[in-house]
């Protein structure tokens, strides 16, 4: 008899039922070679390594150039790839999905399971008895036709997400006191914060290096409701609150920038060998009329104002640099 997902619970019992993008999922114990799909995101393999998984991972495709956490880098590129060799897309071909023959394998996206992508689609890992899991958050990003409720999810996300994710992980692979020893600090982390109770503190989080993602080839600015969720808690409002999406970050132009308030630039580094401070010189040169470039106010953050486990450290960073604005 399975037994429905408790969060409560001090440990898993199995088999385990949960419901994920609309999908039961059943496991009779817990994961042992798991498949980590790309989608640009390195959630899902950051949250395996906070809760001590690593030894579950049967192949990793998740990566990034620079980490706020000392030592992740080269923790995740020390994970087993599989020899995978990603299509395109940035994703793991179908057929190299099936040759590592897993028993779970995780998205970051919806989107990450289509044929679209070049991927092994969930219907087809269920023929085989391979279990598939989507991100929950993330259910309705990329899905062909997703629930109203998804889609609710999906546009209204905060860095909670990044927490639940986390929990259900731990759930699944019953490491439910590693996750609460975790979730117990970040959230003390976050709740010392001071905020500043004068005038708001303007925050511009931007990632030079990808330009490309926007169309007008300015700074990639994020905004939306995860991204003002982690200002916000940082004690800073975001230049760009009023935008109502990430996807709609990217039509923010260069004349948009110049006319925006901005007390702290926030400098996103995303490849190797990036560097904060030459990115700033050059961007406060774009906009010497900022408050920010004329008191040479910034910070730099990695991957920690993406959902992940570690969003308590990207808020710490720019609490700082808020500060100090005062």
């Amino acid at each position: 008899m399975s037994t429905e997902m408790s969060h409560g619970d001090s440990s898993t019992q199995y088999p385990l039922t949960i419901t994920n993008c609309g999908r039961e999922i059943t496991f009779e114990k817990a994961p042992e070679r798991v498949l980590i799909l790309n989608g640009t995101s390195v959630a899902e393999v950051e949250t395996f390594i906070a809760l001590g998984l690593e030894g579950h991972i049967l192949a990793n495709s998740q990566s990034y150039g620079q980490s706020d956490i000392d030592g992740m880098v080269e923790k995740i590129a020390a994970l087993p790839t599989g020899g995978l060799t990603l299509n395109e897309n940035f994703e793991v071909p179908k057929e190299q999905t099936l040759a590592l023959n897993p028993d779970l394998v995780i998205s970051t996206w919806a989107g990450g399971f289509t044929e679209a992508m070049g991927s092994v689609t969930r219907d087809e890992l269920d023929s085989l008895g391979i279990n598939s899991y989507v991100t929950p958050v993330n259910c309705a990003y990329g899905a062909e036709n997703p629930s109203a409720e998804d889609q609710a999810v999906y546009d209204s996300q905060t860095y909670e997400a990044s927490f639940q994710l986390l929990e259900e992980i731990a759930t699944i692979f019953d490491v439910q006191h590693e996750a609460e020893h975790f979730l117990e600090h970040a959230r003390e982390d976050i709740a010392a914060v001071t905020k500043p109770t004068g005038d708001p503190v303007h925050v511009l989080v931007a990632y030079p290096g990808m330009s490309m993602m926007n169309t007008s080839g300015v700074p990639m600015v994020f905004a939306g409701p995860l991204s003002d969720s982690i200002i916000d808690a940082a004690g800073g409002v975001n230049s760009f609150d009023g935008v109502g999406s990430f996807a709609e970050s990217a039509n923010i132009n260069a004349e948009a920038l110049a006319a925006a308030d901005v007390d702290v630039l926030v400098v996103g580094l995303f490849m190797p060998g990036e560097n904060a401070d030459d990115y700033a010189a050059q961007i406060f040169a774009q906009y010497p009329q900022w408050d920010a470039a004329k008191n040479n106010r910034y910070t730099s953050i990695a991957e920690t104002f993406y959902l992940g486990p570690y969003n308590a450290v990207g808020i710490q960073k720019i609490a700082d640099a808020i500060t100090a604005v005062g």
